[in-house]
């Protein structure tokens, strides 16, 4: 069973916004974390609790729903061990992450606190509950996309892993397929928040002596009209656009730009691919370019490619449950967070440390920086205590829409 009920605000008891837990004894809800009798916790092992931020209401539901797709595929155990997965809507609100996050890390003195926390698909709510990591020492996978979530390295970001592509990545590769097409200006057009400001200074860097830059213009990600940013940009005569925005977001911009008559290149982010940008977009959309990991475009890519495998065991996973096409940068994130969680417990295990204990989280988030050559579907994972994203350039791939599809461009 997987039902959903919107979280609350923290000054209800936590347990009662609990949404889904599922569990190795049937996938059946369970109430809260509440700690396992004496009797039943030396019969059986300590099940490893997970607690899940998503968007599941509110603007960003169309990446929410994307990753609890995947969710719903993740087995019901972590390195070997019982797995109980705690999912709550955090509404798109900065105020709902803050409240799930502390549901997840701070329960009632008859709980148990949550062994690690997934999610947050959003830049401005990941950046919310960031700090609470550190101060209750949980190990958080971030599903957003920001690389100043996970750098430059502090003490609070010790805590916090990503895994969607930093942008400087994305930022090379689509800079390398513009000099490739033989553009010399281009624009930016963005969200005026930090995902919109890290694009800014990604394209910056990567278009250094390459590329330049003519015109920059910033709208909010409730804008409705976009006339005055299209109409300066045009002016100034790019032969290529690169919006940085989100899901159906990210169409307003490139709409009004054809509709103001550019007839240049528009590239897009890695943070277009959903179902929901095609769809909105229809053929406002048809011809552009974007950056997205190797799941987009798994039975696409060549036998050498390191994530092949990975990328392909992911699509028929989720195709055979979701149907044919509907695989997403996203929910192959999510999944992929599943995979490093995998990974990383099953190091733990080995040591016998239990779980439910700051020791277990401790020893937890160590084992997840030092991941190496761990597969997952948008490339390959090589943490450390330095980088606590570990994507290479396996992981930024040129994709484009075509007959209102997504496509790998072998650029």
């Amino acid at each position: 069973m997987f039902a959903v009920l919107p979280s609350r605000h923290r000054a209800r008891p936590w347990w009662i916004a609990a949404v889904v837990s599922l569990s190795l004894a049937a996938c059946l809800p369970v109430p809260g974390f509440s700690a396992p009798a004496a009797d039943a916790a030396d019969a059986a092992p300590v099940p490893v609790v997970v607690g899940v931020s998503l968007s599941l209401t509110g603007r960003a539901n169309v990446l929410g729903l994307q990753s609890r797709n995947a969710v719903r595929l993740w087995p019901p155990t972590l390195g070997g061990l019982p797995a109980r997965y705690v999912v709550l809507d955090d509404g798109s609100e900065q105020a709902r992450a803050v409240a799930n996050m502390r549901a997840f890390t701070e329960p009632p003195k008859d709980g148990t606190a949550a062994d690690a926390v997934v999610g947050f698909v959003t830049t401005p709510l990941a950046q919310a509950v960031l700090p609470d990591a550190a101060r209750t020492r949980t190990p958080l996978i971030f599903l957003a996309g920001a690389p100043g979530l996970v750098q430059p390295m502090d003490a609070d970001r010790a805590w916090v892993f990503k895994m969607s592509q930093n942008d400087d990545l994305m930022a090379r590769a689509l800079v390398d397929s513009m000099v490739r097409r033989g553009y010399r200006d281009i624009a930016f057009l963005g969200f005026d928040d930090a995902y919109g400001e890290g694009w800014r200074q990604a394209l910056e860097q990567a278009a250094a002596g390459k590329l330049r830059i003519v015109a920059q213009e910033r709208y909010p990600r409730s804008a409705q009209t976009l006339v005055s940013q299209a109409q300066r940009i045009i002016a100034a005569k790019p032969a290529a656009v690169l919006v940085a925005a989100t899901g159906a977001d990210a169409v307003l911009p490139q709409r009004t730009l054809r509709e103001r008559g550019f007839s240049g290149q528009v590239y897009q982010t890695h943070g277009i691919a959903t179902p929901t940008f095609l769809q909105e977009g229809a053929a406002d959309v048809e011809g552009t370019l974007f950056a997205a990991g190797p799941a987009m475009f798994a039975r696409a890519l060549p036998a050498q490619h390191p994530a092949q495998s990975a990328a392909v065991a992911f699509a028929d996973l989720y195709e055979g449950q979701y149907g044919k096409g509907t695989v997403t940068q996203f929910s192959a994130d999510a999944y992929g967070a599943w995979l490093l969680l995998d990974h990383a417990v099953a190091e733990v295990a080995r040591t016998g440390v239990r779980p439910g204990t700051e020791a277990f989280r401790v020893a937890l988030r160590t084992a997840l920086e030092n991941t190496r050559r761990l597969a997952v579907p948008n490339g390959i994972l090589n943490l450390s205590p330095a980088d606590h994203q570990g994507l290479g350039a396996e992981a930024a791939l040129i994709g484009a829409v075509r007959s209102g599809r997504y496509v790998y461009v072998a650029d």
